[in-house]
């Protein structure tokens, strides 16, 4: 009735075990163990989306206590919705803006710009790149991206979750050794199942075109307080550039 919607409570949440030593943290994982648990997020993620009644899958890793951590052994955490996040609902509404206007994506654009300047990359590969972003919330944050256009996390091919793997882990070892091992968090940001129901009309028409996954990784450094609640503006107090010239140049 009223303003007041409600729903009953639909969705999974699942733990993905890393890997059966109690001390092994993700930076340490051989290539080949970190593409298994990349490969585990792609099949939980094929699986859950074909249940019409989920409309997002969230991936994602609480490492440390400051970082939400609630058990020691490594560990990923995957939480199936009935309904799209505000926040990746307000990424992926800027997202089709933007194709709507230039017909590009987004994503792309940010890339290549990044690539061409190189001021705020921490590193790349030929499929892979990550970057310090312009307007980083918090610092040191970390956007790891596949360097061409790809819409959905879940359609990945297995030479491509070896390019993650490597990706990945050379970010957190760089993330490590430069930040002396701090607590982080990261989420894997791709498409809303396309395939729930109810379905908007023409609502994703575009999104294959105009949305990109991502992985977004953000080293518990600094607190949320009342001025970042209250207004939405985030004091980050290192610039990107530094934060990204003093990891790309770190020995690992």
């Amino acid at each position: 009735m009223g303003i007041h919607d409600k729903m009953n409570g639909i969705g999974a949440h699942e733990v993905i075990i890393e890997t059966p030593r109690h001390d092994l943290a993700m930076a340490d994982m051989t290539v080949e163990d970190l593409s298994r648990v990349i490969w585990m997020y792609r099949e939980r993620l094929q699986d859950l989306i074909r249940d019409r009644r989920f409309k997002y899958v969230l991936i994602f890793k609480n490492s440390g206590a400051a970082a939400g951590a609630s058990l020691s052994h490594p560990h990923s955490q995957l939480i199936a919705t009935p309904v799209t996040p505000l926040t990746m609902a307000g990424e992926l509404i800027s997202a089709k803006d933007h194709y709507q206007e230039k017909e590009r994506c987004l994503f792309c654009d940010v890339i290549n710009q990044e690539l061409d300047s190189g001021d705020r990359v921490v590193m790349s590969t030929d499929q892979m790149v990550a970057i310090t972003p312009f307007a980083s919330r918090f610092p040191f944050e970390i956007f790891l991206a596949p360097r061409h256009h790809q819409h959905s996390f879940a359609e990945i091919n297995d030479s491509m979750i070896r390019e993650v793997a490597v990706a990945l882990k050379e970010v957190l070892m760089r993330i490590r050794k430069c930040l002396n091992d701090p607590a982080y968090n990261f989420l894997i940001h791709t498409v809303p199942n396309t395939k729930a129901r109810p379905r908007r009309t023409s609502y994703w028409d575009t999104i294959e075109a105009d949305f990109h996954w991502h992985i977004e990784l953000m080293p518990r450094l600094t607190g949320i307080a009342g001025f970042e609640w209250g207004s939405g503006f985030y004091i980050n107090p290192t610039a990107p550039e530094e934060a990204a010239k003093y990891l790309r140049e770190a020995e690992i």
